[in-house]
């Protein structure tokens, strides 16, 4: 195998599947839970990020609190989602989830594509303790529960077992009951492993989003200053443009996007992600949604006045990554961010 060139934007593959994929985050594709992949929860800063911010789009509101650790970072996310992928696979296996997960911290790093030195667990301490640091209060519903008050991405984390040298060994962390409700109700995207490969915090937040809102779709448009609002950006918008920009042009060069390739469309200022045909490609990871209730298709004509209605649903089993417990009812709200993205035809 060739050596990528230096310019080569994505990180090596510290760790090729082979030599450890323990839990598939070895069996367990990786999974992101939709509330935190939708909205702009963390920092996309690799400094020491301490301004609040707050959060309104479409009814929803999020107000981030940072400690004085600083906001937990988009890198820090990975915690996250290798709890959600070892409980879903659980789940999936037939296990009644936990919000307490004690797990290996090698197995993490390893999973994750991090380094496994110490500079690797210190790394791993520090994201503990801006996931459990950083404060939210939102209106978001997770698991059909709005959670009203203030709390953190995880609750706590304890180390259980250190060598001698100080590095971690095993590791348990418990989950805030918003993230909890998000697994419990499957509210999960299986998420591609180059994820972990992509340097730049605003391309692993792109991807997030093209995850999200693109899905299985042909392709996904949004425009600069709602994706920058998305992204939870600091830059000026103009900044914000270049470093979009950078990581389209860099993508044309490499194709090194998981999933989707990243494009500008300069005349309309809109990013376009387009899919590579990759998600879902795995007949076994086919959605089986089974048949309607009839009596929802004049709610969904009500929803997006003026669609063909059958066309959307096409659109939507295409979309779908995990069997909603309600099809009805998640069938109802595709078609109303349909028809609030496109309006009326």
């Amino acid at each position: 195998m060739s050596t990528p060139p230096a310019a080569y934007p994505l990180l090596p593959d510290r760790h090729p599947q082979g030599d450890f994929f323990v839990c598939d985050i070895l069996d367990a594709a990786p999974k992101g839970d939709m509330g935190s992949m939708e909205h702009p929860i963390f920092s996309l800063s690799t400094k020491p990020d301490t301004r609040p911010r707050k959060y309104e789009h479409n009814g929803a509101t999020v107000e981030i609190k940072p400690s004085v650790d600083g906001l937990a970072t988009v890198h820090d996310r990975d915690v996250l989602i290798y709890c959600i992928s070892s409980l879903i696979k659980g789940m999936n296996d037939g296990k009644e989830p936990q919000q307490v997960i004690r797990f290996q911290a090698a197995d993490l790093l390893k999973a994750t594509n991090r380094m496994t030195t110490g500079r690797g667990y210190n790394l791993l301490k520090a994201a503990m303790e801006r996931l459990a640091g950083t404060r939210i209060s939102t209106n978001i519903t997770t698991g059909g529960q709005e959670i009203f008050e203030t709390f953190g991405l995880i609750e706590r984390a304890k180390i259980v077992r250190e060598t001698r040298d100080g590095r971690m060994q095993e590791v348990e962390v418990k989950l805030s009951d918003w993230v909890f409700n998000a697994i419990r109700a499957q509210e999960v995207l299986t998420l591609s492993r180059e994820y972990f490969r992509l340097r730049k915090p605003l391309e692993r937040r792109i991807y997030e989003l093209a995850r999200k809102h693109c899905g299985r779709q042909k392709e996904w448009r949004v425009s600069m200053a709602v994706l920058q609002k998305k992204c939870g950006s600091g830059s000026t918008l103009r900044e914000f443009r270049r470093l979009v920009l950078a990581i389209a042009k860099e993508d044309e060069e490499y194709n090194h996007m998981p999933d989707y390739q990243i494009r500008i469309d300069d005349e309309k200022d809109h990013l376009i992600a387009r899919s590579r045909g990759t998600v879902g490609a795995d007949p076994s990871e086919a959605i089986d949604i089974p048949p309607l209730d009839p009596d929802v298709y004049d709610m969904a004509r009500a929803a997006a006045p003026g669609w063909d209605v059958h066309v959307i649903e096409a659109e939507w089993r295409a979309w779908a990554t995990s069997k909603p417990r309600n099809p009805e009812m998640a069938f109802l709200g595709f078609c109303k961010k349909w028809t609030q993205q496109r309006g009326e035809p």
